[in-house]
């Protein structure tokens, strides 16, 4: 970067932000350099079941890799056996956070205690609040064929754990898309970057952004990130290198890569059709307890938790 003249360069965050890092040269004049984004670590998915038997590879959630603040679990299904998926998530209740649901293919039905009712399809999302409590089920609605996707939980600030529930279906003809790198596609559903609109997902505590990227050539792809914001990028189809390419990281088929704070993500594809699903957040910094179906910050917010749900009063 030159030295000769006052230059800026200015960031443009997801948040609608300013965000640089101030950099004195030798001839005493300060300029602003941007922060690039490293992998900092990778882990793959633990294989085991939930609900009623579904098959899934726990990424977060798992001993490895226990919570990313303010990320507390990451499910990843894909089967096309219905034997791994059919007998779905019947009624179970949830406090203290966000359920954030992905559809790449097949089709879930979604219904909860609130009279809320709604169909997941392929290349749609569904994003709940569970806040103070609420009852649903998630329920396969096909009998045969791929049912791919995957389950994301965002955890509330400690003010607002026992908020109102709210509950967003979201179509797949509601989320954004734009063209990226050479032939790629970039389709937001929660949050933005520079130059492009806001996903359909409201406001939320966390300020997230939640990407699903696929990469059908070598081109690289660079988006902007809120600097602090926790990020991680999961990559489920293909194979994928993040970071400047003199210090690039590949990361494989159905591994997560835990990327370190800065500004501007750098992703390209290694093969054709890559896909991953990226996701940022402003962490929380509070206690985190998790137990079973609920997030909370103490061990006696999670035993009223289980006392409320055991009285039938957990949603009210």
């Amino acid at each position: 970067m030159s030295t000769l003249s006052r230059r800026s360069l200015l960031v443009q965050s997801a948040a609608g932000v300013s965000v640089a890092l101030s950099h004195r040269t030798a001839a005493g004049l300060s300029i602003q350099v941007p922060q690039w984004r490293k992998v900092e670590r990778v882990f793959s998915g633990m294989p085991t079941t939930d609900g009623a038997g579904v098959r899934l590879s726990r990424v977060i959630g798992q001993p490895a890799l226990p919570d990313l603040d303010p990320f507390v679990m990451l499910d990843r299904f894909h089967s096309d056996d219905p034997r791994d998926y059919i007998a779905g998530f019947p009624d179970h209740p949830h406090r203290g956070f966000e359920t954030v649901t992905v559809m790449l293919a097949g089709f879930m039905r979604h219904k909860d205690s609130r009279g809320n009712s709604g169909l997941i399809a392929g290349g749609g999302a569904q994003w709940m609040t569970a806040g103070r409590g609420i009852v649903h089920s998630e329920m396969p609605e096909q009998e045969d064929g791929l049912m791919s996707g995957f389950q994301l939980w965002v955890n509330l600030p400690a003010k607002e754990k026992l908020c109102p529930q709210a509950y967003q279906d979201i179509a797949p003809s509601q989320i954004v898309t734009d063209r990226v790198g050479g032939a790629g596609e970039m389709r937001i559903i929660a949050g933005g970057t520079a130059g492009a609109r806001l996903g359909p997902v409201r406001e939320r505590p966390t300020q997230p952004l939640l990407l699903m990227l696929t990469l059908e050539d070598d081109h690289p792809f660079e988006f902007v990130v809120p600097r602090d914001h926790t990020a991680f990028a999961f990559v489920h189809r293909g194979d994928v290198h993040f970071g400047q390419d003199d210090h690039a990281t590949a990361v494989g088929e159905s591994a997560i890569a835990v990327l370190t704070a800065g500004d501007f993500v750098r992703v390209r594809a290694r093969s054709r059709r890559s896909a991953v699903l990226f996701a940022a957040g402003r962490p929380l910094r509070e206690p985190i307890v998790k137990r079973g179906p609920f997030v909370m910050n103490s061990e006696a917010e999670i035993q009223r938790a289980f006392a409320d749900y055991r009285a039938g009063v957990l949603d009210r």
